[in-house]
């Protein structure tokens, strides 16, 4: 199953639950982008060159297991949830040959655990796993979304909204896997619902195409 939307839709919440409930495995694709940010720029490469990026992000060992995020065996949960990676993922996730190296990633990824698995991200159902039997899409209006982003980062609520905006169209107008509504998706407005709610929705259908 996958579960694509832009940031503060509930995505990363709602595929965890559900991934629970229905007792599936669960990948964060985002953290994969996250990661490669962070080996990056650890390194001494211009984070314009995106070959070189591209040679940072072809040899380091990506690992997530249980929802933690490691990085050549050492654990950057944490650390590529920082402001400093969050500036900068959104230029090396636009990179197509490093979407395509973590791409890889995450289809041996979802193989190696028997090819059932909620897969959340920006480009899963419309690039990564496109024939999904079943592809749902959260999206919000962006002020509850930036209200929901703030709540949990403690930013000011005007500034995340700035933010949002700025995610959104670099996400939507990129030449490389852009976010986009996947043909088949289902849409689910969670602004108005609550975390138990979007949940009960995804589980009954995955009931149904059971």
């Amino acid at each position: 199953m996958t579960m694509d939307g832009p940031s503060g839709t509930g995505k990363s919440s709602v595929s965890k639950a559900v991934a629970r409930r229905a007792h599936f495995p669960h990948l964060d694709t985002g953290a994969f982008y996250r990661a490669a940010t962070l080996a990056t720029l650890r390194s001494s490469v211009n984070l314009d060159d995106e070959e070189a990026v591209a040679d940072v992000v072809r040899n380091v060992v990506f690992e997530q297991v249980d929802g933690s995020m490691s990085l050549n065996g050492k654990d950057v949960s944490s650390e590529i949830r920082g402001e400093t990676v969050t500036g900068a993922v959104s230029k090396i996730s636009a990179y197509p040959s490093v979407r395509n190296i973590l791409v890889d990633h995450q289809r041996t990824w979802v193989h190696q655990h028997g090819g059932r698995a909620v897969v959340e991200g920006r480009d899963i159902g419309s690039v990564v796993f496109p024939n999904a039997g079943l592809k749902i899409y959260l999206d919000a209006r962006p002020e509850v979304r930036a209200q929901r982003r703030a709540a949990q980062t403690g930013e000011d609520v005007d500034q995340v909204l700035v933010d949002i905006a700025r995610r959104d169209h670099h996400d939507s107008t990129r030449k490389t896997s852009p976010l986009t509504v996947a043909d088949g998706s289902i849409v689910i407005d969670t602004s108005d619902l609550s975390l138990d709610q979007v949940v009960d929705q995804v589980v009954d259908l995955i009931d149904a195409k059971s």
